[in-house]
């Protein structure tokens, strides 16, 4: 029976240390870009930093009035641009920052029920595969002006 209780503590001592070095993530300058009536998609950007001891990922999320949220990354290769979701999400590194914006990683909002307008706000829950699901409200903005960094 001392052993079982011993095997017990050690248990919850193991869980407890693997549950302090998960964080909730930080999102900071996140934007979402309005679109035009009768888009299907639009996206999402911000500022992603791991405040945890250990890596993690972002795996995607859900929002209202939105069938799929995913994580995706946009390049270009030999002048041509490829857009394409990233199945395994986006790793996040401990203690680091990954910039989500446009021309790179990114949110996609896939299948929106409506536009999405410049002056109101989307709360977006991001799923993460070790800290959970956390919510941000975005502001939605126009796009800059094109050729506007």
């Amino acid at each position: 029976m001392k052993n079982a209780a011993l095997l017990v503590t050690a248990a919850c001592v193991v869980a407890t240390s693997a549950l302090a070095a998960v964080s909730p993530p930080r999102i900071q300058a996140g934007w979402v870009r309005a679109t035009p009536p009768g888009a299907q998609a639009g996206a999402a950007y911000f500022n992603l930093t791991n405040t945890g001891k250990s890596p993690d990922r972002l795996l995607g999320g859900s929002a209202p009035g939105v069938k799929r949220v995913e994580v995706h990354e946009m390049s270009v290769t030999g002048g041509v641009m490829r857009m394409r979701p990233l199945k395994d999400g986006l790793a996040l590194p401990a203690g680091g920052t990954v910039a989500l914006k446009p021309g790179g990683y990114h949110i996609m909002l896939i299948g929106l029920d409506g536009p999405l307008k410049a002056g109101s706000a989307l709360p977006l829950t991001l799923r993460f595969e070790k800290a959970g699901q956390v919510t941000v409200t975005l502001p939605i903005k126009a796009p800059p002006p094109a050729g506007a960094h």
